[in-house]
């Protein structure tokens, strides 16, 4: 029996882990639901929210689609979504795997899910998937006030359209 993966389901409790659960549904459903200026409240005031292709990231280049350093950051990005950017009206729809908790040191837990996001355009109705990928999320357990220290979505392909307007 491997210890290592017996520690890491050691070291969360299962309210804990139905708090991180839950918190990385809400983020989807948010976004979902057209609630998407919701999710720069799960983000902590210094935490930072990232869209990154795959294949930079496992070269360690800098370049990400988004890059938020801060919650207020990603609200002004999402209020200039809302008032200054035109685009197609469409709707999202998030699929999240299991959820993997990867390490804990006190309240800050690190998790690994998957995700595929798919896009509905409103007007003509097409369905395609635009993303599937990896988030890895630093969580800081607070209770009720649980909240994404980090957010990092790498998605999987090296080309996105430039169709992205709505954060993942």
């Amino acid at each position: 029996m491997n210890t290592t993966n017996t520690k890491k389901v050691d070291l969360i409790q299962p309210d804990e882990y139905f708090i991180i659960q839950d918190l990385i549904f809400e983020w989807a459903r948010a976004i979902d639901e057209n609630r998407v200026e919701d999710i720069a409240k799960l983000l902590d005031s210094q935490g930072r929210y990232t869209v990154k292709s795959r294949f930079n990231h496992d070269r360690d280049l800098p370049l990400a689609v988004i890059d938020c350093h801060s919650a207020a950051q990603l609200r002004d990005r999402i209020l200039s979504m809302r008032l200054a950017n035109v685009y197609e009206p469409q709707h999202y729809r998030h699929i999240i795997s299991g959820i993997q908790v990867t390490a804990r040191e006190g309240r800050i837990v690190h998790t690994r899910s998957n995700f595929m996001v798919v896009r509905t355009m409103d007007l003509d109705g097409e369905v395609k998937v635009i993303f599937t990928g990896q988030a890895q999320d630093i969580i800081e357990l607070q209770g009720s006030d649980t909240k994404f220290k980090e957010r990092l979505m790498l998605f999987d392909s090296r080309v996105i359209e430039t169709l992205l307007v709505i954060p993942i």
